[in-house]
């Protein structure tokens, strides 16, 4: 099957695979290669039709013509590897010649499917693809193989997803991550009581040009024209700025005034929500809810995915760690970031990482050591508890002037570290139960290594 590689302009390195006995292209909404960044389209620009099994472009009296390779045209064959330039916009003719033979001639020619050869190739391809996204984001993300399956499954269908989890299960970072990898323009809102719709479509300003003194108004777009965009706690703000994201879900268009925008190809939201807290967030309407195409439930990670998170968390805070230029003397930041370093590079034995990790695990499940003590707790504390934990007992021992972690240094830190992660039930809190004295049970609970 015949197709244009956009080799310049809008959706460079698209391929376009052409369908159909007629191909409209302009800048008008019924124009099946619509070129809306193109100044210089006019609005039915050129059509490319099927004629006796040749793929023929016409110009349609267009105000800036229609070239092929690099000559102006009223009406010419396109041939393979043929360069199409319309615009600022270029294309590069792909002739599909084993379709072409197999294919009778006739104005509807133009549809037929591929052969079963060149469907498992394209189909191989897309393995590879997908099996690649998924190393280079598990250099990253830990433990959340699924979930990137079903943020993948969005991506691929087209639709977006609605990701449910507690704070710190690297949803953020997992949607980050991805955006880099697929190469897409990713951008995040954090949703608030008190945003507004303007601050995510964007919003008319009135410019005065310096020249001619004459004022007039100019559109700053706002966040949500790019590919992928986090919106994260969606539920925190009121129905009418989460109204603000409808048109764009499904029209992937934005009005403002009198205008209409459309989006950046392609647009995902992927937004995000947290369970625990219900008091001051605004459930989202079912008309909202219905643009979501997957509801995705993000749990927490197993014990040896756990561990490997700390292992990758030092690594990457020692990556990150790099003194800036020396400046004042009286803050000695050199000294600092030298003592950050030290401290990640301290000894911690396997079994006390297992004792860390079990700590915080029976937060989560702490009917394995007490059924009393599991009805009292709400929630337990997530991987960012972990990370944070072994830290801060490395820095303890550090400070002891020790090269090694200890099980007291754990103990000591944990009832800083986990009491405002560590939820009491309201059973628990009406019974006086707060965070210190659920850490101090859990601490007697779990064995020391």
């Amino acid at each position: 099957m015949a197709s244009l590689l956009v080799t310049k302009g809008q959706g460079q390195g698209q391929e376009i695979v052409l369908t159909g006995a007629e191909i409209m292209i302009g800048r008008e909404e019924d124009c099946d290669i619509q070129l809306l960044d193109d100044s210089k389209i006019s609005r039915h620009h050129a059509k490319i039709t099927k004629e006796n099994g040749v793929w023929v472009v016409a110009d349609l009296d267009s105000a800036n013509g229609t070239f092929v390779n690099g000559e102006a045209v009223v009406s010419a064959p396109l041939n393979e590897s043929d360069t199409l330039t319309i615009g600022d916009s270029a294309f590069l003719f792909r002739a599909d010649a084993a379709a072409a033979a197999s294919e009778p001639a006739g104005e509807d020619s133009g549809a037929k499917s591929l052969t079963d050869a060149e469907d498992l190739k394209r189909v191989e391809r897309m393995r590879e693809s997908m099996d690649a996204i998924r190393r280079e984001v598990g250099k990253v993300i830990i433990g959340q193989e699924d979930v990137l399956n079903q943020i993948l499954m969005c991506i691929i269908a087209g639709g977006h997803a609605l990701l449910i989890g507690l704070p710190g299960l690297a949803k953020t970072l997992t949607v980050n991550t991805l955006a880099k990898v697929l190469d897409m323009k990713f951008k995040r809102i954090q949703f608030t009581p008190d945003l507004m719709p303007s601050d995510i479509t964007g919003t008319e300003v009135l410019e005065t040009d310096p020249q001619t003194q004459q004022k007039q108004f100019r559109f700053m777009q706002g966040p949500i024209f790019c590919n992928i965009l986090l919106a994260g706690e969606i539920n925190r703000t009121p129905p009418k700025t989460q109204a603000a994201l409808l048109e764009a879900m499904q029209e992937k268009q934005v009005s403002v005034g009198k205008e209409i925008y459309k989006l950046d190809k392609p647009f995902f939201v992927l937004a995000t929500q947290n369970p625990i807290e219900q008091e001051g967030t605004f459930p989202l309407p079912e008309a909202q809810l219905d643009r979501f195409l997957m509801y995705v439930r993000i749990g927490y990670p197993e014990a040896d995915a756990e561990s490997e998170i700390l292992r990758l968390a030092r690594e990457r805070a020692r990556d990150a760690l790099q003194a800036p230029a020396s400046g004042s003397a009286r803050m000695p930041m050199a000294d600092v970031f030298a003592a950050r370093k030290a401290v990640l590079d301290l000894h911690v034995a396997p079994a006390l990482e297992r004792y860390l990790v079990e700590l915080v695990l029976a937060s989560r499940n702490a009917a394995r050591y007490d059924a009393a003590l599991a009805r009292r707790i709400a929630w337990g504390a997530s991987p960012r508890g972990s990370i944070a934990l072994e830290r801060c007992a490395r820095a303890r021992a550090w400070l002891a002037g020790r090269d090694f972690v200890t099980p007291e240094d754990v103990r000591a830190v944990a009832p800083d570290v986990l009491r405002h992660r560590v939820l009491p039930s309201y059973e628990a809190t009406a019974e006086g139960w707060d965070g210190d004295r659920l850490v101090a049970e859990l601490l007697q609970r779990v064995p020391l290594p």
